[in-house]
């Protein structure tokens, strides 16, 4: 998982935008993007633990499980580079909040989810709030920093989310233990609250006028595209 997301985002930092003015607390900034982007890599490995008792919890079979990974990925990876033209063309701040809010209730909703479908959909909102948090969460970054110091920015950006993806399943076995699988989710909530208010109170408003058109279309398409590969892919492992 984060090696997946680390390839996708290391090949937008070489498209960074240029500088834009200067940031008055460029470390308030990059604390803001670390944080979010922290809600991406840790629900990525953290619900692998809680498979189990989830499918205790409500009935479902090994199938049923794998789809609730695949349903957060499958969004993730088809419409990363559709969440960073958003950020583009709407602003980068707000794609950021907007996609850390989507990730917020997603989560109370896989918290909350009284059935497996629920479940399903709210791990493909995840993966949604994902894609719009995690492209736009580095484009930050490239407008806040500049020269050695904005490679130094991205290098704890991504360090960061390798040792917070690698500490999910930890996590998640000790939050299950304590209490139940609905835990590993509900964790999302204070960190994407403080998430935002860094955001919303830290990071400068930007915007830039782009007036193309966002290819929902192909994002569309390569969204049906994975869910059609892995649904191929399942059907002949089970």
């Amino acid at each position: 998982m984060s090696t997946v997301l680390h390839a996708n985002c290391d090949a937008a930092a070489a498209r960074l935008t240029r500088p834009a003015a200067p940031v008055a607390h460029p470390n308030f900034v990059l604390a803001t993007t670390v944080l979010a982007s922290s809600l991406a890599f840790v629900d990525g490995s953290v619900v692998n633990v809680g498979l189990p008792a989830i499918g205790r919890s409500l009935s479902a079979d090994a199938r049923a499980l794998q789809w609730i990974i695949n349903a957060y990925l499958l969004p993730l990876s088809a419409l990363l580079l559709l969440g960073g033209a958003a950020g583009d063309r709407f602003g980068r701040r707000r794609m950021l909040i907007a996609g850390i809010f989507l990730f917020a209730l997603a989560s109370l909703a896989c918290a909350t989810a009284p059935s497996l479908g629920v479940l399903l959909a709210g791990r493909l909102l995840q993966g949604v709030g994902a894609a719009m948090l995690m492209p736009n969460s580095l484009a930050l970054l490239g407008s806040a920093f500049s020269g050695e110091e904005q490679g130094r920015a991205i290098g704890i950006w991504a360090a960061t989310g390798a040792v917070m993806g690698a500490i999910g399943p930890v996590l998640g076995g000790w939050l299950i233990d304590l209490g139940s699988w609905r835990e590993i989710f509900l964790i999302n909530l204070p960190l994407a609250a403080a998430a935002i208010l860094l955001a919303w109170g830290c990071v400068p408003d930007d915007l830039d006028a782009g007036d193309e058109p966002l290819d929902w279309t192909g994002g569309a398409l390569a969204t049906l595209g994975l869910v059609l590969l892995s649904h191929i892919s399942l059907t002949n492992c089970y």
